[in-house]
C-alpha cells in the first residue's frame, strides 16, 4: 500500500459542481494521476462542532447544505461508499493525541466535501468519510489537527483539507473582475507552499498582503493547515491552478507530496 498525499482543495461556491471552470480538468487531472487511495477523509469548514467527530456510516448521504442557488444543484447525488473500519482507526488515533474525537454514524458529506470530489473522482468509486472542525480551532491547533490524521496517509488515506484560497463573501459578485488582492493573497501563500515555509502559513492570516480582506474570517483558510500539517516539511508541494470565481474566490489547490505531470501542474515564480 502506497503512502497517499495530503490536498488542499478550493471548493469554490456549491455551483462549482456544474460550473467547472477551469480548476474541475483541473482536479479531475489530478484524480487521475494520484496513487488510488483506500479512502478520502475531508476536513471542511461546513460541519464545525465543539470537538472532532468523524463520520462511520456505511452509505453517507449526499447533503445540500446552501440555499438560493440554481434548482438542478438539489438534484446531485455523490453516491461514494463511506468507510467505517478507516474512520474507527482516525478516531482511536486521534484520542491517542488527546483530541475528544467520536464517532458520528447519521452524518453525510456536506458540500465541502462531495462538491470538489465530483471532480477528483466523478465515479464516487472512491470512499469517503468526514472529520469535522472544532469551531474553536485556530491555526496551530488546525496544524496539529494536520499532523494527527497525516498518520493515516500510511493506510492509503487522501487526507483533504477543503476550504478557499481567499473567501470574502461581502465582495462576492457574479461576472466581476478578479480582485487584485485576492490574487496577491493567493500568490504569497502559493510561494510558502512551494517553498515548504510551514512558519509562513501559519502566520499568513497576520502577515500575508490583503489577509484579512481575503478572509474576513477563518474557517475556510483553516483546512489548508490541516492539510499542510498532515504533511511532512520536507514534503514537496505542487500548485494547481483553478483561476478565479466570483471576482474574489481563488481556486487554487496544493498537493503534498505527490509527483505530478508538468501538464496538471503550475509552476510559482518567488
Amino acid at each position: 500500500m502506497s503512502t497517499q498525499s495530503a490536498l488542499f482543495v478550493s471548493h469554490g461556491a456549491p455551483t462549482f459542481a456544474i460550473e467547472p471552470g477551469h480548476a474541475g480538468p483541473r482536479l479531475a487531472a489530478l484524480g487521475r494521476a494520484l496513487p488510488r487511495p483506500e479512502a478520502v477523509l475531508v476536513v471542511s469548514p461546513h460541519w464545525m462542532t465543539s470537538e472532532p467527530r468523524v463520520t462511520t456510516t456505511a452509505r453517507p448521504e449526499t447533503i445540500h447544505d446552501f440555499g438560493g442557488f440554481d434548482p438542478s444543484l438539489y438534484d446531485i447525488q455523490y453516491p461514494a461508499a463511506g468507510h467505517p473500519a478507516l474512520a474507527e482507526r482516525t478516531i482511536a488515533l486521534l484520542r491517542a493525541d488527546g483530541w475528544s474525537a467520536d464517532a458520528d454514524s447519521t452524518r453525510g458529506l456536506d458540500h465541502g466535501a462531495w462538491v470538489p470530489l465530483l471532480h477528483l473522482y466523478p465515479a464516487a468509486d472512491v470512499p469517503v468519510f468526514q472529520v469535522s472542525m472544532p469551531a474553536w480551532l485556530d491555526e496551530e491547533s488546525a496544524y496539529a489537527l494536520g499532523r494527527s490524521l497525516g498518520r493515516l496517509r500510511e493506510d492509503g488515506v487522501l487526507v483533504v483539507g477543503s476550504g478557499s484560497l481567499t473567501h470574502n463573501l461581502y465582495e462576492f459578485r457574479a461576472g466581476a473582475a478578479d480582485a487584485e488582492y485576492a490574487g496577491e493573497f493567493a500568490e504569497w501563500i502559493a510561494r510558502a507552499v512551494t517553498a515548504g515555509d510551514h512558519d509562513s502559513l501559519l502566520r499568513a492570516l497576520h502577515d500575508a498582503p490583503h489577509a484579512r480582506r481575503a478572509h474576513p474570517t477563518t474557517e475556510h483558510y483553516l483546512p489548508l493547515l490541516v492539510a499542510t500539517g498532515a504533511a511532512p516539511r520536507a514534503t514537496p508541494a505542487t500548485v494547481i491552478r483553478g483561476g478565479t470565481t466570483y471576482g474574489v474566490l481563488v481556486t487554487d489547490s496544493f498537493v503534498f507530496g505527490a509527483d505530478i505531470p508538468a501538464t496538471e501542474a503550475d509552476t510559482v515564480e518567488g
